[in-house]
């Protein structure tokens, strides 16, 4: 994954899975033990998120049709809820920490 970031490009190495069917988007991470390492799941189209049946926090990073970034939210818990986010049609279920290791902002692209 890069992030566009003004005038340079960071890659960030984290393997993203594409979650576009129902079933898929629906399951997500739920009842997954082990967290995440390098890897994440990309769900769209979503924007909204819930933490049912999840063993694991995350950070979650909400994503508009150019792959800007339009809200992020840290160390998302289980049994926890993200409403609708007004623009988002993905949102990329990633790493806790993954957010302020890269510095991530919202508006900034991302190509995965």
């Amino acid at each position: 994954m890069r992030v566009f970031k003004d005038a340079y490009i960071e890659q960030i190495p984290i393997k993203i899975h594409m979650y576009h069917t129902f079933s898929k988007r629906l399951r997500g991470l739920m009842f997954r033990k082990k967290p995440l390492n390098a890897e994440g799941i990309l769900l769209t189209p979503c924007n909204s998120i819930h933490m049912f049946f999840m063993y694991i926090a995350i950070d979650a990073v909400f994503l508009d049709n150019n792959d800007q970034i339009v809200y992020q939210k840290e160390n998302v818990k289980p049994w926890t809820v993200i409403l609708p986010k007004k623009n988002a049609v993905s949102v990329l279920e990633l790493p806790v920490g993954t957010i302020s290791t890269y510095s991530l902002r919202i508006g900034n692209k991302l190509e995965y």
